[in-house]
């Protein structure tokens, strides 16, 4: 893994995160600070995300910022810290629950910006610099969820599957750049995404943010374009393959159909 002490050049390098104050984007921030990254962090949460940054064992800047309606401003902020950006993770995200039409419109439209625009604008203004620089990459978190519609999370579903196929792109572009691009497909952890989803199912968690991060780093070790971290998510993932869609559809319609 590339880290801050192997840059050349007199401009410090960093690892930017964002969604960074909780869940899976907290455990980004510890493990890439004990693999000796810098970091940049963002997220909403001031208080937490300034709280992370101050237990770090490596030097981590705080960001607060929206991505909903900041992101097109972020790449400038982080520009006035003087550090290049080496390794990208746009983990922020969220999702929503119930049917599509009972949503609230304007929270399915923040979602979009959120889980998809806020990913193509900050890998749009990181990528050509890691490019130019022949070093570097990016880590999109999608979900299982990319795998096929869920009804019920429609939007959100379809907001990962849109994440996972631009980064599958964005890798095979990137081939023999220096540059790396990792969609990570984790299911179910424990986070606070159904308390945000105002989803009442009590979902299992399948896996710990510490083993789908330490799984995704290794994968982005050895430039792999995609990764279900887990046995059983990928156990699923792969069963679920062999379904038709159309069985898919009813099974998942069951599962997921709000109780009541």
């Amino acid at each position: 893994m590339r880290n801050a002490a192997q840059s050349h050049g007199p401009v410090p390098v960093a690892a930017l995160v964002t969604g960074a104050s909780s869940g899976i984007g907290e455990e980004f921030a510890r493990q890439l600070a004990a693999r000796g990254h810098d970091l940049v962090l963002v997220a909403r949460r001031t208080e937490r995300l300034e709280a992370l940054a101050a237990e770090l064992p490596t030097e981590a800047r705080a960001i607060p910022c929206d991505l909903a309606s900041e992101a097109e401003k972020l790449p400038e902020r982080v520009a006035e810290l003087g550090t290049e950006i080496e390794l990208l993770i746009n983990n922020a995200g969220f999702g929503t629950f119930g049917p599509f039409w009972e949503i609230a419109p304007h929270r399915d439209a923040e979602m979009v910006r959120v889980n998809c625009e806020a990913v193509i604008t900050l890998s749009r203004a990181f990528v050509p610099g890691m490019v130019e620089r022949g070093r570097g990459g990016v880590i999109n978190v999608a979900s299982v969820s990319s795998f096929q519609p869920l009804p019920y999370t429609a939007a959100y579903a379809a907001s990962k599957a849109f994440v996972r196929s631009f980064t599958d792109a964005l890798h095979a572009e990137l081939r023999g750049s220096g540059v790396s691009a990792l969609a990570v497909n984790p299911g179910p952890v424990k986070t606070e995404w159904h308390e945000v989803a105002d989803d009442p199912r009590r979902v299992p968690a399948w896996i710990e943010a510490e083993q789908a991060v330490r799984e995704t780093l290794e994968a982005y070790d050895r430039s792999a374009r995609s990764l279900v971290p887990g046995r059983l998510p990928r156990l699923v993932y792969n069963l679920s393959r062999l379904s038709p869609r159309p069985v898919q559809l009813r099974v998942t319609e069951r599962l997921y159909r709000p109780k009541g």
